[in-house]
């Protein structure tokens, strides 16, 4: 219905997931599937996980696992955070996995908790942005344990603030404020311990536990400029592609976009690209940023508007309906998720979870999950 679409390679999430697996090997490995996938359609990614090993997934929010569930998923789904108390009901009837960090939050899923509930009990070592502090997490440990057989605590967790920076201390720091904590309290002999993002699984064997929750590498995207190296072998699962839906000639000295702000110094064609910052092509990527028309690099110019931006294509001979990549491999070139975030100041995660809802999600290479 549009001329603007991202392509998700389901083969690319099951390798990234598989390399992980083995990378982590004897721990596990929990996709984390929030924010939609990362943008890259949550049911999608959940089954190419599991097809890849994933032995559980994590969500947000207990909507997202409600959608997950409606789609047909059965696995363990952990909701990642301590949830409001008029959540606790639609997360014990689908079958969540609850995560506590506070008595009152153990209270509300013990008022309808079902036998065997499985609760995740989420420790602060130092990220300090939600979880128990370790003084507290011996009560709550015990709070839960006089809920049985209604409440089982199935976890403890924490997350780790630094791990994309393998050299910085911090990271050590967390991990033995963890293990100290863990000493102290009466936990189940089975229960799990978990702490690694992504970083934490390629970069410090020591934060692989039980299980490690790996988001953004398993979508084939860096965590981080210090990891890249360790990264190098996933594969990007995402391609933002469009086509040209108008060519036309422009003469030196024309100018283009809102503002008029680009100047042309030469004769060239101009294509225009039905995608814009609604859809999450941000205007500050012009100028400078690039796209690929026939297998070249060509500058996005002028202004990006709302639903549509303008490529200088020289002298090529362009038509409308020709593919344009802005995010993925064209020929022999590529760009890649982490170019834009670099030219935005700003993280992988964040370009590819800000790619619009209007814009259509195509899986691609589904037979690879067979």
């Amino acid at each position: 219905m549009r001329w603007a679409w991202a392509e998700i390679d389901v083969g690319a999430i099951i390798e990234n997931v598989r390399a992980l697996r083995a990378a982590v090997v004897p721990a596990e490995v929990a996709v984390v599937v929030k924010a939609d996938g990362y943008g890259h359609g949550a049911v999608t990614v959940a089954h190419a996980a599991l097809a890849g090993g994933a032995t559980r997934l994590c969500v947000a929010l207990v909507t997202e696992g409600i959608a997950l569930r409606a789609a047909g998923i059965d696995a363990p789904i952990i909701v990642l955070s301590e949830q409001p108390p008029e959540a606790a009901a639609a997360l014990v009837a689908h079958g969540l996995t609850a995560t506590v960090s506070t008595a009152s939050g153990v209270d509300a899923l013990a008022a309808v908790g079902r036998r065997g509930t499985p609760v995740h009990l989420k420790v602060d070592t130092g990220m300090h942005r939600v979880g128990a502090t370790p003084g507290a997490a011996g009560e709550l440990v015990a709070r839960i344990a006089a809920h049985a057989p209604n409440l089982v605590l199935e976890g403890v967790f924490t997350h780790l603030a630094v791990a994309d920076e393998p050299t910085d201390p911090y990271t050590s720091h967390q991990l033995a404020r963890l293990d100290d904590t863990l000493a102290t309290l009466a936990l189940p002999p089975d229960v799990a311990v978990h702490c690694a993002n992504s970083a934490g699984a390629l970069a410090h064997p020591g934060a692989r536990r039980s299980f490690v929750r790996c988001g953004i590498a398993a979508y084939g995207i860096s965590p981080g400029a210090a990891v890249d190296a360790l990264a190098a072998d996933l594969r990007p699962a995402l391609a933002l592609k469009a086509r040209a839906s108008f060519v036309k000639r422009v003469r030196a000295g024309d100018r283009i976009s809102y503002g008029l702000r680009h100047t042309f110094t030469t004769d060239t064609t101009v294509a225009t690209v039905p995608i814009g910052y609604a859809d999450g092509v941000r205007r500050n990527l012009s100028p400078g940023q690039d796209v690929l028309i026939g297998g070249r690099r060509r500058p996005i110019v002028g202004v990006i508007t709302m639903d549509q931006l303008m490529v200088d294509c020289g002298d090529a001979e362009v038509a409308a309906g020709d593919e344009v990549v802005l995010i993925g491999a064209q020929g022999d070139e590529r760009i890649r998720a982490e170019e834009w975030a670099a030219r935005l100041g700003t993280i992988g995660y964040e370009v590819v979870c800000g790619i619009g809802a209007r814009v259509p999600r195509v899986a691609i290479g589904t037979s690879a999950a067979s």
